[in-house]
């Protein structure tokens, strides 16, 4: 059998195994500034909307969870006034990452 051949079926063989294992453990919601309501603290929670017509989602934030304004990781505080200055920007979008097993917010980029 030719090498080239061979070195194709393990590729395959390998993508297969690892997709087999492969396990969701994170959700990306993308949303823009009026579906989205700060955390106030670090052990607080964030409420938003999918859409005009859906429930309201409300999830905890931790300490752990890392806050990004346009690329730069920032402290809540900082997080918290960029958000509010970018109340009514209509290209300002929101990124939350959602842990599914602990159902916490990993992280929130907003970015403009």
């Amino acid at each position: 059998m030719d090498s080239r051949k061979l070195f194709a079926i393990a590729l395959i063989g390998i993508g297969f195994t690892a997709s087999v294992h492969a396990e969701v453990i994170s959700q990306a919601y993308e949303l823009t500034m009026d579906q989205f309501t700060a955390p106030t603290t670090a052990n607080s929670g964030i409420a938003f909307k999918e859409c005009e017509d859906c429930e309201v989602l409300r999830m905890r934030v931790s300490a752990a969870t890392s806050y990004t304004v346009n690329g730069k990781q920032v402290r809540l505080e900082d997080f918290r006034l960029a958000v509010a200055g970018l109340q009514g920007n209509e290209q300002a979008s929101v990124t939350v990452l959602r842990h599914l097993e602990s159902n916490t917010v990993q992280s929130i980029s907003v970015s403009n």
